[in-house]
């Protein structure tokens, strides 16, 4: 993430990552404040064993984007509505509209369980394990609509 800010939006993808079994990195790298240091903790994540980047940021954003410019890994963003912004729309589209050749994978404004989910699924292509959680986890979202169903049907008889 780019600030300690960010935290109360980007721990929901460190949480979806803990309930699927994915380890992972949570730590603060600012594109404008640690420049050197995101440039060695990008061009290091694979070495170091990472798959995949999720990279949040709010206002101007530039981290996703610049981390995937370092690295062959996948990048996921996330768009962060930060104290700095009106809407979170400098965000999003900070992070949404990358140049050819230097894509970053997007999520929604505040998404960061989605993005964690997303790198579980780009894991999952390769780790049986990590893709029987995530069809369980798919299995009980299902199964909570469907039990939601038979709720509303009880109460309007």
């Amino acid at each position: 993430m780019g600030s300690e800010s960010d935290l109360r939006v980007m721990a929901a993808a460190a949480e979806v990552l803990k309930e699927l079994g994915v380890p992972y990195e949570l730590s603060i790298v600012s594109a404008h404040r640690t420049p050197q240091r995101m440039f060695e903790y990008a061009q290091t994540a694979r070495d170091r064993g990472l798959k995949v980047i999720v990279a949040g940021a709010g206002g101007a954003a530039h981290l996703p984007g610049m981390v995937a410019s370092l690295t062959t890994l996948p990048v996921i963003g996330v768009p962060v509505k930060s104290s700095n912004s009106m809407d979170g729309w400098d965000s999003v589209l900070s992070i949404l509209q990358m140049p050819s050749g230097v894509p970053v994978a997007t999520v929604a404004l505040d998404g960061a369980k989605n993005a964690g989910i997303l790198a579980a699924q780009i894991i999952g292509t390769y780790d049986g394990q990590v893709a029987a959680a995530l069809q369980r986890y798919k299995d009980g979202l299902r199964q909570k609509v469907e039990e939601s169903v038979e709720k509303l049907k009880e109460r309007n008889g």
